[in-house]
């Protein structure tokens, strides 16, 4: 069972540390200590994205309200260069424009 702390918590710092090094506002929320926010997170996964058995595991991404999707859904996206449009952000303008 280690493992999977372990394997969750790598996925969420990859997340974390990619919206950090962009300067992306986000909330971090811990659904273990907050009950409320672990059932909210749980009843606003699309029915498609949840697992056949027990519960979806974090990280699970919002853009407030909006469900955007899981870390394969993040990773895929960044390896397409759309995580923006995956975070439901504007793009990037380039800075030599």
């Amino acid at each position: 069972m280690l493992w999977k702390i372990y394997f969750v918590k790598k996925r969420q710092q990859a997340i974390v540390g990619f919206l950090e090094a962009n300067r992306i506002s986000f909330e971090e929320v811990d659904i273990t200590m907050l009950e409320d926010q672990r059932l909210w997170m749980y009843r606003n996964i699309p029915e498609e994205k949840r697992p056949e058995k027990g519960n979806p595991l974090p990280p699970q991404i919002f853009n407030g309200d909006e469900y955007c999707g899981d870390y394969e859904d993040f990773f895929q996206s960044k390896e397409m260069n759309t995580v923006f449009s995956f975070l439901r952000l504007p793009p990037v303008k380039d800075s030599e424009s």
